[in-house]
């Protein structure tokens, strides 16, 4: 049988996977409903967060489909996957053109010798302009360094969402077969009797778990025939691990199938490799015929994480202490190429990523998993590169209604922020700015308070340069409890004049809770406990009805985006908190003012 394999590969909400979707219900593959997006979080946030394979049936050949995340958070997913395919569909709304992620992942596909395949997509946009879409992408492969092979890529034109495309403008469109046509003619076959008569080699590039098999690798076999019952060899440059291969899956649609032997051009699923990871090379004998390593771009941010002390710790939780919870990032280390994990200070733990994003969903996971934890405010790495001083810079991309531009402008300059590129059309002002990560760092909350929530704001890892110097942030102060008990509605109903809240009546608090921000910079000592002194007079007319406006939902990215310096962020499985590090007022003025 042929093989195809091929990557879906685009920037965030673009529609990859539900194109994707589309062609697994066209081929037969899985029924009308069913989402690649399986994850809880994937289901909640509507985007997609981990990389994932299928495979499809067309005209006798069978094509292998690695669908990926379009978030620049989750670059390092697309990154190893990018490994184990020989083409992209590069997947472009027609209607937003080239974003930032777009460049990314079409750098990596370049740099690695893959000719793409472009399908603008949501072609029945009212403001889709199709013409201007592929001249920006033509102009993106031209800036990145295309070979005139890859130049010569061939467009498709889709609906993602009604399941059809088109080759030409001009004609009918019925469903995707004329996407899985091109992907015949245009991605090279991968299974041969040539490859298959060959040595065994194959790579690891994701894993997975099982409660019944444990912990599993998914694998491109590049040569030969693999075998279960067969003992291989797992090499990398830095070490060697022998196994007896216990299971073998295949994958048919979504679902996994168990098979015997696997040839040439396959994606497998291994089972009873205890220590596999991404990365080794398999072998069956103990040679040095290695495949290059499966390198990722570095992290741009960490935060520290540490073992929840609050007055309300322990009361949700199922695991509370620094040992499970070094035991879950260590098992996060196994799968999560783009996280690093710092344990040389005791039971402080720092965790670098490629973004808040990044960080939120490993938190999220574990919260929801029974786990209670701290976190300190996340950081931009700063580090020397040859002798120089140099921090990450991003590349900021935001389209806003033209009377925000102005003020997102200032913001964005106070903030180190440098224009690259401004146009305006139809009421909109698209802005590109090159600015350091660590003048991003809690923005995204301002930008939608400064934009009425109808701007668009996404960027992506751009390089470190030289340390931008000091940045210049809008400093809200914090409203801190300075009593323990039940927040009060005549309390808050005073409060809420001073800043925004994050509590609502009658939630629990304590002494060096943050229950709110403060709107004139300095942080503010309240007491919401407090309640209404009442006396034996009556009121001439009834009393006054206490209004308070809905708190602001503590978000773990939002919560990221708010903390100070000074704060800690506490998760716990049923709750989001804001604190102050130093409970107490007096030993937070005792404390080192250079936090």
């Amino acid at each position: 049988m042929e093989m195809r394999n091929i990557a879906i590969i685009a920037h965030v909400d673009h529609g990859k996977t539900t194109l994707t979707d589309a062609i697994l219900e066209q081929t037969g593959m899985v029924e009308r409903g069913v989402s690649m997006d399986s994850n809880d979080l994937e289901k909640e946030r509507g985007i997609t967060i981990y990389a994932k394979n299928t495979s499809v049936d067309y005209k006798g050949t069978k094509i292998n489909i690695l669908d990926t995340p379009g978030h620049a958070d989750f670059g390092s997913e697309v990154e190893r996957v990018l490994r184990s395919i020989d083409s992209v569909l590069l997947i472009v709304d027609a209607a937003e053109g080239p974003m930032p992620q777009t460049k990314f992942v079409l750098k990596k596909s370049l740099e690695l010798g893959l000719k793409p395949i472009l399908v603008l997509n949501k072609i029945d946009k009212p403001a889709a302009d199709v013409e201007k879409s592929e001249e920006q992408v033509y102009e993106l492969f031209l800036d990145l360094g295309a070979t005139d092979e890859q130049l010569d890529f061939k467009t498709v034109f889709s609906v993602g969402r009604d399941g059809v495309a088109k080759r030409n403008m001009d004609d009918e469109m019925k469903d995707l077969t004329p996407l899985l046509d091109i992907i015949l003619e245009s991605v090279p076959n991968v299974s041969g009797d040539n490859l298959v008569a060959q040595e065994l080699q194959g790579q690891v590039f994701n894993l997975s778990y099982d409660n019944f098999l444990g912990r599993m690798g998914v694998a491109r076999i590049y040569t030969g025939t693999i075998k279960k019952g067969q003992n291989y060899f797992f090499k990398t440059e830095t070490g060697t691990v022998k196994g007896k291969i216990a299971k073998l899956f295949s994958f048919k649609g979504m679902q996994r199938i168990e098979v015997d032997e696997a040839i040439a051009g396959d994606i497998v699923m291994i089972a009873g490799i205890p220590d596999i990871f991404i990365g080794q090379t398999i072998l069956p004998e103990d040679t040095d015929n290695l495949l290059p390593p499966i390198n990722v771009d570095e992290p741009t941010i960490s935060v520290n994480m540490f073992v929840n002390d609050s007055p309300f710790s322990g009361k949700s939780g199922k695991y509370l202490t620094s040992r499970q919870i070094l035991d879950r990032l260590e098992k996060e280390l196994e799968i999560n190429v783009g996280l690093k994990i710092d344990t040389s200070n005791g039971a402080k733990f720092k965790v670098y990523g490629r973004g808040e994003l990044h960080i939120a969903v490993l938190i999220e996971n574990m919260r929801r998993e029974g786990f209670e934890l701290a976190i300190s405010s996340p950081e931009a790495i700063v580090k020397e590169i040859d002798g120089v001083k140099s921090e990450p810079f991003e590349e900021l991309t935001i389209s806003v209604p033209d009377e925000s531009s102005g003020t997102v402008i200032a913001k964005l300059g106070k903030r180190k922020g440098i224009m690259t590129d401004m146009m305006s059309e139809n009421g909109e002002t698209k802005m590109i700015f090159s600015i350091p990560t660590r003048g991003l760092l809690g923005y995204r909350n301002e930008f939608v308070v400064d934009t009425r929530g109808e701007g668009i704001l996404t960027s992506v890892f751009d390089e470190f340069k030289p340390y931008a110097g000091a940045v210049s942030k809008t400093e809200l102060g914090s409203m801190v409890a300075m009593a323990t008990g039940k927040a009060l509605g005549f309390s808050l109903g005073n409060l809420q004049d001073r800043g925004q809240l994050y509590i609502a009546a009658g939630e629990e608090v304590y002494e060096g809770m943050v229950i709110g921000n403060s709107s004139k910079g300095a942080d503010l000592m309240v007491n919401p406990t407090k309640g209404k002194q009442l006396t034996n007079m009556r009121a001439s007319g009834t009393d006054e009805q206490i209004k308070i406006t809905p708190p602001l939902d503590l978000t773990l990215e939002r919560a990221m985006g708010l903390m100070r310096n000074d704060e800690f962020l506490e998760v716990t499985p049923d709750a989001i908190r804001l604190r102050k590090e130093f409970l107490k007022e007096s030993d937070r003025k005792r404390a080192p003012k250079n936090k």
